[in-house]
């Protein structure tokens, strides 16, 4: 676990210029934002469900560490629950880029609207598709939670 890493990282994605709207981020997806990976399992892919959960649980502790040391400066994130903006992309109402990613990847995102900068932060654990590794994420946005 290295949360200074981590918080450094955010930082820095708070003062880079983001990428065009139509131009990729750094995960190579579309719009205006970096979405980046903090942390990857290795081997939990479609193994051992305790082992998954027991490295679900470690990222959350991890997340929770990261999301402590940036309420000290940004104040206290909201728990937002990406289910219920999953089932509105899967009714076909067009969910904004990086919401909808975080959606298919999480269950839920530590957001906040960092003051000042015109940017929205989200801490997500990804472990929402059993066949993928789980990974710790952050994305930094303009573009509002819909």
């Amino acid at each position: 676990m290295d949360i200074a890493r981590h918080i450094a990282l955010i930082d820095e994605l708070c003062s880079r210029p983001l990428p065009a709207g139509h131009g990729p981020s750094d995960d190579g997806g579309e719009g205006e934002r970096h979405l980046v990976v903090l942390r990857t399992s290795h081997g939990v892919r479609g193994g051992d469900p305790a082992e998954r959960a027991a490295v679900v649980d470690q990222y959350e502790k991890e997340r929770d560490a990261v999301d402590a040391l940036l309420a000290e400066r940004w104040g206290e994130s909201e728990i937002w629950n990406l289910g219920t903006v999953l089932l509105r992309a899967e009714r076909a109402e067009e969910i904004p880029e990086p919401w909808a990613e975080l959606s298919a990847r999480a269950r839920v995102a530590y957001l906040r609207d960092v003051t000042g900068t015109g940017r929205w932060v989200a801490l997500a654990v990804a472990d929402r598709d059993p066949a993928d590794e789980v990974q710790l994420l952050a994305a930094v946005t303009r573009t509002a939670p819909p």
